[in-house]
This record gives structure tokens, sequence and C-alpha cells, in this order.
């Protein structure tokens, strides 16, 4: 549910332009890299909380798409490089990773 909420926050922004980038380059993968890094620490911190195991892994997840999609929303001012469905689609790709692997490991 909460996730449905997200993507439809997300496809009503008013982004004031977007970008013209490609699916590949140094920016993807840091943006890959530092989704799965936030999710997997999300996750950790959250279970060192004290929260379950399965909300811990959700907690990540959401905690690494917010900032991911806050860094869009950034980038869609005026003065940014534009809103990218790719970087975002990136976070999403490591933020699942960063997830799995952290389920992993428990």
């Amino acid at each position: 549910m909460r996730l449905y909420c997200l993507l439809l926050i997300l496809s009503c922004c008013g982004c004031s332009h977007m970008a013209s980038d490609g699916w590949t380059g140094k920016d993807k993968a840091e943006h890959f890299v530092a989704s799965g890094l936030l999710a997997a620490a999300g996750s950790e911190y959250a279970r060192r909380q004290h929260i379950s195991d399965s909300h811990s892994a959700g907690i990540g997840l959401l905690f690494s798409l917010s900032i991911g999609a806050g860094k869009e929303a950034y980038d869609s001012r005026p003065l940014g490089s534009g809103w990218s469905w790719k970087d975002f689609s990136w976070d999403v790709a490591g933020a699942a990773t960063g997830y799995t692997l952290w389920t992993l490991s428990h």
C-alpha cells in the first residue's frame, strides 16, 4: 500500500523539467550503489531499534527510495539537471539489491 502511495505521489509531482540523459554512466552506478547502501543501512538501523526483520527490510527499502525521490525532486528545480526516471530506475534497482542482500544476511 505504501509503495502505491509513493508511486502515486511521484506520478503527480510537478517536475519543472526532465533530464535528457542515457541509461549508463558514472552517475548511474553511483545511484545504484548509494541506494543499495541506504537500503541495507536503513534496514539494519531499524532492526537495531528492535523492529522485526520483515518490517526493518521494508523501512530500509522505503528510506532508500525516499532519498532517491528527494534527490530527483531537487534535480527537477529550474536550476537543476531535471528529473530523471533513468536515475530513479537505478535507485530502485540498487535499493532492491540492498534489500535483498540485507535480507539474505539474516
